[in-house]
């Protein structure tokens, strides 16, 4: 039976992955962690190199599934803590914003959405964030905003400023030492991300694999989670 290790994206936690966990656990042993900054961790102020030996720590050896900035997460633990690690599935993941320029600018942006998180509240950043267009086609009964509501501005706000795309240093150069099975998820319709898992899986090299879930955008998982769970067996079964 193989360890499944969840880690959720910005503004969720470890129940975001509850749909997925379930199908999982009939084959499975299934942990899915809160990231610093949210859920049970919502006081824990990591950044992301710090955050994968938190993650490394609770989940074990395993096979590490992370979404979006858990993705990015789960890609630090792969690098810097490679034994706890025997599958990586990446999932809307980015190895980091490589021009210096685009990485200032999105660091200010980071740095902008965490002072109005801690300004203006929760609800009013959540429907911000929601209304981005990465998350256009994410149905309503599946945005699960209960659950982001029991983060705190001041979790995510750290989040954002220690573990944000702007502060992750490019990790691009690295990729190539991933020496694990490593499966690139995109949805089909989440254009930047889907380019990005394959220029990520030609980086890796012959162990890495691209899977593009059908009709889903950014959060495939979420939006048809059944055809994410298919596409996980299969590479987990080998």
């Amino acid at each position: 039976m193989t360890r499944v290790v969840l880690v959720h994206g910005f503004t969720q936690t470890h129940r975001s992955w509850d749909v997925v966990a379930d199908a999982l656990a009939r084959e499975h042993d299934v942990v899915a962690l809160d990231a610093p900054g949210h859920g049970e961790l919502s006081d824990v102020a990591l950044d992301l190199w710090q955050g994968a030996r938190l993650v490394a720590q609770q989940g074990g050896r395993a096979a590490y599934v992370g979404y979006s900035m858990g993705g990015r997460l789960c890609l630090h633990v792969a690098l810097a803590h490679p034994d706890f690690v025997e599958a990586l599935v990446l999932v809307g993941a980015t190895a980091g914003i490589r021009d210096d320029v685009e990485r200032d600018d999105r660091r200010r942006d980071d740095e902008a959405r965490a002072a109005r998180i801690e300004r203006e509240g929760m609800d009013a950043f959540l429907r911000e964030w929601l209304s981005q267009p990465l998350f256009a086609s994410l149905p309503p009964d599946a945005r699960g905003l209960d659950d982001r509501r029991t983060n705190t501005a001041s979790g995510l706000a750290a989040s954002l400023r220690l573990a944000g795309t702007g502060a992750q240093e490019p990790l691009w150069n690295r990729l190539a030492e991933l020496e694990m099975p490593v499966l690139l998820v995109a949805g089909e319709r989440d254009d930047t991300f889907a380019a990005l898992a394959h220029e990520m899986a030609t980086a890796i090299g012959r162990n890495a694999r691209v899977a593009l879930v059908a009709d889903a955008g950014h959060a495939a998982h979420l939006e048809r989670p059944d055809t994410f769970v298919e596409i996980l067996e299969a590479f987990l079964g080998g």
